[in-house]
């Protein structure tokens, strides 16, 4: 191995250190209430219609478990699903020195991640295979919920919590997968690691370490992602192509900010840091970022417009062949699922203003969130957002630096491996369709280090189910246990004898 996976890239601070000693107890207590919540009717449910495979079993039992875990920003409850899943490795023979716990601190922020290393034989003489997925989650309130988002609930052919889609899925599937291979006793003929990062739905620095940490320690021939990606399926849930994301638009976020003088509030004056924002969100809300297109992305509605039926299907047809039809795109661009592919999107997302009732803002901030399409420039939609807004009085301040990336290439044995595991699941082949994301994954910072990186996430879900970051967020029961053996075949292909 090219670097001790014992030793963690940076020292963790001395809160985590005394959060730490506390978190048996509170890891036990979490784990016990997960038992009890299968205990009711879901569990009858489960009982009622299917008898579970021992790795069935014990996905969804990980599954529950990560799900209790509030593993949001602020909550400082990451670690505590890294030492669990740190145990559940552990029980299954992975060796300490094999289970890195890595701490990265940013200006006091620490952000835990978890990289686990699959031991080869090397005789392939291949280099070894990263494979990705996050713990962390968007913040849920139980208030707005209608079930408790962090109990898994099984109802009407669902599981209901938060993360069940985005990513605790993949995470307890690529978990379980490493189990079973383990307890198979398979061998692999190269090095395998898992990359879990504990921030990527916030400020990436677990995410950006482990890259660098996995280029200069590991160096793999690429990287697989499980957070993107994935089987699209038909109303009648009939799979239609599985995804694979070689590409993903620029995340990049900006800060709107009115400033003013305020006031008392019984004193109005004409100008008001809360209505001029209103005002330069209003222009945002109206500006539409010109329409791009790639050979990514014509090939990607190409393909899609084959499969999905009526006038959207044909509007995809048509613009791949002239990407100027403007009814095609004006049809593409009012469905969210796919106006992202077609341009720059800028969407305000949360606000900030004002410090009295009885006083007038002094200022009012709006946060607008971008994804950039490659080859545009986070440079050029900061301009664009300044002269929408067209008042120099508004500050347009980027948060954080971005990371652009290049898209990759779709390696054939990746190609092949992931072709098996689909005729596995569906009796048949599916056609796999090369994608750019609108959304923002760790896969970026390994492409921009240069490794091809390749989501084929094994989720399947219809455009309708798809709830990730929203209220209710949901995955078919019958998608989660049909996807339990696609990183089993795919890795068995690609490091097998």
């Amino acid at each position: 191995m090219r670097a001790c996976l014992g030793h963690a890239p940076a020292l963790a601070s001395a809160r985590q250190t005394a959060k730490r000693e506390r978190r048996g107890m509170k890891v036990k207590a979490i784990l016990l209430a997960g038992a009890l919540a299968i205990t009711g009717q879901a569990a009858a449910q489960d009982t009622a219609t299917r008898d579970l495979t021992p790795h069935e079993q014990r996905v969804r039992d990980i599954y529950r478990d990560i799900i209790a875990f509030r593993s949001a920003a602020g909550q400082e409850q990451v670690d505590d699903e890294v030492a669990y899943l740190k145990g559940r490795l552990a029980e299954a023979g992975f060796a300490e020195e094999d289970l890195m716990v890595t701490d990265y601190d940013s200006n006091g922020n620490a952000t835990q991640g978890l990289i686990v290393r699959y031991r080869g034989d090397g005789s392939s003489g291949e280099k070894p295979i990263v494979l990705l997925a996050h713990m962390d989650v968007v913040d849920a309130l139980p208030e707005d919920w209608e079930r408790d988002p962090f109990t898994l609930v099984e109802e009407d052919g669902y599981f209901f919590g938060r993360g069940t889609q985005d990513n605790k899925y993949g995470v307890a599937n690529l978990t379980g997968t490493f189990i079973r291979l383990k307890e198979e006793g398979w061998m692999p003929n190269r090095d395998l690691y898992l990359a879990f990062s504990g921030d990527e739905e916030t400020g990436m620095i677990s995410t950006r370490a482990q890259a660098k940490w996995v280029a200069e320690n590991v160096d793999p021939a690429y990287v697989l992602n499980s957070d993107a990606g994935g089987i699209g399926l038909a109303d009648d849930f009939s799979p239609i192509a599985q995804q694979v994301q070689l590409a993903e638009k620029t995340y990049v976020t900006f800060d709107i900010t009115a400033a003013n003088p305020g006031g008392h509030s019984s004193r109005p004056r004409p100008d008001n840091a809360i209505y001029d924002l209103a005002a330069a969100l209003t222009r945002i809300s109206q500006h539409a970022f010109p329409v791009r297109e790639s050979e990514l992305t014509r090939s990607y509605f190409a393909a899609m417009g084959q499969s999905i039926p009526g006038e959207l299907g044909a509007a995809m047809r048509a613009f791949a062949a002239d990407p100027a039809d403007a009814a095609a795109i004006a049809t593409i661009s009012a469905d969210p699922g796919f106006v992202g592919t077609l341009r720059t999107t800028c969407v305000a997302t949360m606000l900030k203003a004002g410090h009295a009732e009885n006083a007038l803002p002094q200022s009012a901030t709006a946060t607008v969130n971008c994804r950039v399409f490659p080859g545009e420039g986070v440079e050029s939609v900061k301009a664009a957002l300044e002269q929408a807004i067209g008042n120099e009085a508004i500050s347009v301040t980027q948060r954080a630096e971005a990371t652009e990336s290049a898209m990759s290439s779709f390696p054939d044995e990746v190609r092949e491996a992931l072709a098996k595991s689909l005729a596995a699941r569906f009796g048949r082949p599916i056609p796999m369709v090369p994608t750019m994301s609108s959304g923002g994954t760790d896969g970026m910072h390994y492409r921009a280090l240069g490794y091809d990186t390749i989501a084929i996430g094994a989720g399947a879900s219809r455009s309708q189910d798809i709830y990730a970051h929203g209220l209710n967020e949901r995955m078919r029961v019958d998608a989660f246990y049909a996807g339990l053996d696609h990183w089993s075949i795919v890795l068995k292909e690609l490091a097998g004898d």
